[in-house]
């Protein structure tokens, strides 16, 4: 391959080839037999595209309002953790060129800069939303304290990890003894490098987070302490989305954690309408997992997403070149996605419907949707 990143393919396999091999298992590896990893990716190639043609798409409009703020086109950073891995800069080189291209960012509870650090990064750039993950934590008081952290920050919304009671099953990290480098720590959850090293990754996790999580105590919990938006994300299911609305949530976001929770889960493109046709439009729909170009972006628009949060794709860009990695990552999926757009005759976000796709019947000629 030459140098040149065309794809977010070319930037995987550059960035990939510049890690050490437990940075790039801990980044690029599912659960178990990774079935889901895969699936996320393999799904959206068995939708097609129904271009209509002759029409006057010399301005297109691809951008979108979320979070009160408009955002050039409907897709953000999701919340990944130590991303000082892939680059020292880590998820400070992230705010600024999401800044600097416009999109949002959210940000993790294992990043290795404080919330503080991270919102005025790209602030200084330019004017940026971030959001903040979060898990349901044993220590309630430092879980109120990374909220309050969050919203003093500028953070519009808490992304509820909701998939992970306990942690999926990595055999790839655990052959490879996987825990943070020396040196990182995780200062929203208040522990640095001599405590990291101390115990497995593992046994970290579980002995922050709680297993005894529940919709009746975290979601009132949540509505007590802030007045940020509370998102769950993790929902794969329709049930699952009639109770965020139950609850009084203000979105989901279909997501199966990238396959590194429950393996063998279904693709969150394959479980995106299905929540999307439940949600009726009371709640917002968003999506993550498998995202690799532009196009998969307009496909899960036309099945019901607002928008598309992709990680590892922003990691593969810290890996190749820190806040310029990022930018080209976006940079890709943003040209991509305005040609598709171009290519099959939409002239803005609300003409990208279910017309607009079909999907390959093994058995014959090409479903409509």
């Amino acid at each position: 391959m030459t140098n040149k990143i065309l794809s977010i393919a070319d930037l995987e396999e550059a960035a990939s080839n510049s890690l050490p091999v437990s940075v790039r298992d801990f980044f690029n590896s599912g659960a178990t037999n990774q079935v889901t990893l895969h699936d996320n990716i393999a799904a959206y190639r068995k939708y097609r595209l129904l271009p209509r043609v002759l029409r006057d798409v010399s301005r297109v409009e691809t951008g979108i309002s979320l979070f009160g703020r408009e955002i050039s086109f409907p897709l953000c950073a999701s919340p990944a953790g130590l991303q000082a891995m892939a680059h020292p800069e880590g998820e400070l080189a992230t705010s600024r060129a999401c800044a600097q291209m416009g999109v949002n960012m959210g940000i993790s509870s294992y990043a290795n800069h404080s919330v503080e650090e991270i919102t005025d990064a790209g602030n200084q750039v330019a004017p940026i939303n971030h959001v903040m993950q979060l898990y349901a934590m044993n220590d309630k008081a430092k879980q109120e304290r990374i909220v309050r952290r969050a919203e003093a920050a500028g953070c519009r919304a808490i992304f509820l990890t909701a998939d992970s009671p306990v942690l999926g099953v990595r055999w790839n990290e655990w052959r490879n003894g996987f825990k943070a480098p020396v040196g990182l720590g995780y200062p929203m959850y208040e522990r640095y490098s001599d405590e990291i090293q101390s115990e497995s990754h593992d046994d970290g996790f579980a002995s922050a987070n709680s297993a005894s999580h529940s919709w009746a105590t975290e979601i009132p919990w949540l509505r007590s302490i802030t007045k940020m938006e509370i998102w769950i994300k993790g929902v794969l299911t329709p049930e699952d989305v009639e109770t965020a609305i139950e609850y009084g949530c203000d979105g989901v976001i279909i997501s199966n954690h990238g396959g590194r929770q429950l393996d063998e889960t279904p693709a969150t493109i394959d479980a995106l309408p299905a929540c999307a046709k439940a949600a009726r439009g009371r709640i917002r729909i968003h999506v993550d997992g498998g995202i690799r170009s532009g196009v998969d972006i307009f496909k899960a628009l036309a099945l019901g997403a607002e928008c598309c949060w992709v990680g590892r794709p922003t990691l593969w860009g810290l890996a190749h070149g820190g806040q310029q990695g990022v930018e080209l990552m976006l940079k890709i999926f943003y040209e991509d996605f305005k040609r598709c757009m171009q290519l099959t005759g939409c002239r803005s976000i609300s003409e990208i419907t279910p017309a607009s796709l079909a999907i390959v019947n093994a058995h014959g000629p090409l479903a409509r949707l």
